[in-house]
């Protein structure tokens, strides 16, 4: 192409376009074996740890829903009546950790999918609050937070799943795949035998992908 019908391609874009169009976001999808084997692998530690330091369930948009709230309005499979300060009336939700449908918003959890402790084991420890906060209430990624009976959740507590998978063996497929598409997206680490339990459910699990936009 000539230097001329260059400059009229150019001429022919709006500046504003040229020089405030964003550049779009586009998650990145990796088979979860290879999502798995890139995450670094180090040694943890607990030292300095202390839940208050990732502040969470937090109203960001300011609408009078929590962090909490949000994520039992957006997964219930029958959507609940959302009422004043956000008090929720009927509903349904499905808890695939332990395959339970609930009807009630009090006999969920929300669980953070890396729990707080072990983001702070991987990593976290480094980061500034306000990041702490950002993934404590991570809504841009589905699979961050999810909705889930407060037995099996509680159950889970801040276990990795070298120590812990859910009760339901039809769940760990997924899982795996989004617990490897949290620890991606924040860049956090593994220890070996969270590792070694990761590699070997997604043996079982062909055609799983992790895809994920960093944070």
């Amino acid at each position: 192409m000539s230097l001329r019908a260059r400059l009229a391609v150019l001429a022919a874009v709006p500046l504003t376009a040229t020089l405030l169009a964003p550049t779009p976001a586009h998650a990145v999808s990796t088979p979860l074996v290879e999502a798995i084997t890139a995450l670094d692998v180090a040694e943890e530690s607990r030292t300095g740890y202390d839940r208050a330091l990732f502040p969470h369930w937090v109203d960001a948009d300011r609408d009078g829903c929590n962090t909490r709230m949000e994520v039992l309005i957006e997964e219930a499979v029958v959507a609940p009546e959302v009422g004043d300060r956000c008090r929720l009336t009927g509903g349904e939700w499905y808890s695939y950790y332990d395959d339970r449908t609930l009807t009630e918003a009090r006999g969920l959890d929300i669980d953070h999918m890396v729990p707080l402790a072990e983001a702070w084991d991987s990593g976290a420890s480094e980061w500034s609050t306000a990041r702490r906060g950002d993934f404590a209430n991570d809504l841009d990624e589905p699979v961050a937070l999810v909705a889930v009976s407060a037995s099996s959740n509680r159950s889970k507590a801040d276990r990795d799943p070298a120590e812990w998978l859910p009760p339901a063996q039809e769940a760990h497929c997924r899982y795996v795949t989004e617990w490897t598409t949290v620890k991606s997206r924040w860049a956090l680490s593994v220890d070996a035998a969270e590792q070694e339990a990761l590699l070997d459910v997604a043996g079982d699990c062909p055609g799983a992908v992790v895809e994920t936009t960093p944070a």
